[in-house]
């Protein structure tokens, strides 16, 4: 079927559909009807975090949809609140309690906070690789790690992050940390891939969606998973969760895919917080 996920290889064993589906900015009362509607489609890789707020409702809405808890790929992330050991502890029985679930398939460290917590974010993976142990993660991560943040873990811990989650998109391909990924089998995750959708008026990526009938926004995810990444877009209008979903039955030629790589403005070009910087804890 050409509408067939790709499963991703993981440096622990395990596996990640290529493609998901995001819950970020999703008001809880309406995540369990989009996570329903994905899981309808048949998307079976759901991401959500703590601070997004609607945990429970991601696992209300696997519940209902009849799926197997084996069937469906779940992610959460650490709340930028509770770095310290015994609070990252605290932190993920509640992800599981919201979930109603007695495992994940994913966990990360949802920022680094290198200004925070005197910079100790070792500390946090490291409890991290205890959830991996006794099986309640079946894989654990990162999400917004810089090289230098990737090394530091690197040499300090003793287990390699399966994921980093990182903003990627056509004006902020972040080439430096996906290059140290490709190196060290650590497979990138691209958050906000169409720039928040800020790249679908681009007049490169609109041009080459009427060339081959496609939407903008199938070609930017095409683009990503051509590049290997693995990406989750979000939305709660069903057309355009189904259109995200319909990405495996074209490919983008190597012209097109240089003219998309040529919108990248690195660093200007990024639409969300520096990791090096970014120091936000929720009230």
């Amino acid at each position: 079927m050409a509408n067939t996920v790709p499963d991703i290889s993981l440096n622990d064993g395990n596996t990640i559909p290529q493609l998901g589906f995001g819950v970020f900015q999703i008001a809880p009362k309406d995540t369990a009807e989009a996570v329903g509607r994905a899981l309808e489609i048949g998307y079976r890789h759901i991401d959500t975090a703590e601070m997004y707020g609607n945990e429970a409702e991601v696992g209300e809405g696997i519940r209902a949809s009849g799926l197997d808890r084996s069937e469906v790929f779940v992610t959460s992330k650490l709340n930028n609140g509770f770095h310290r050991p015994e609070d990252a502890r605290a932190a993920f029985e509640s992800t599981l309690s919201a979930l109603k679930m007695d495992y994940i398939d994913l966990f990360l460290i949802h920022w680094p906070l290198p200004t925070r917590y005197d910079g100790d974010f070792v500390s946090t993976w490291k409890t991290l690789e205890e959830f991996q142990r006794d099986g309640r993660a079946r894989s654990i991560g990162v999400s917004n790690f810089q090289v230098a943040h990737l090394e530091r873990l690197a040499a300090e811990a003793d287990v390699v992050p399966a994921v980093n989650q990182i903003e990627v998109h056509p004006y902020f391909a972040n080439e430096e940390v996906r290059a140290y990924g490709r190196a060290h089998n650590i497979p990138t995750e691209a958050w906000s891939p169409i720039a928040q959708g800020k790249v679908l008026d681009d007049p490169t990526v609109v041009d080459l969606a009427e060339e081959i009938g496609r939407t903008p926004a199938q070609v930017v995810l095409r683009w990503h998973v051509q590049r290997g990444d693995i990406i989750f877009p979000k939305s709660t209008t069903p057309k355009r969760i189904e259109e995200n979903f319909h990405i495996f039955d074209f490919t983008l030629d190597d012209t097109a895919m240089e003219r998309i790589n040529g919108l990248d403005k690195g660093e200007p070009g990024r639409q969300g917080p520096n990791p090096d910087v970014f120091d936000y804890i929720p009230a």
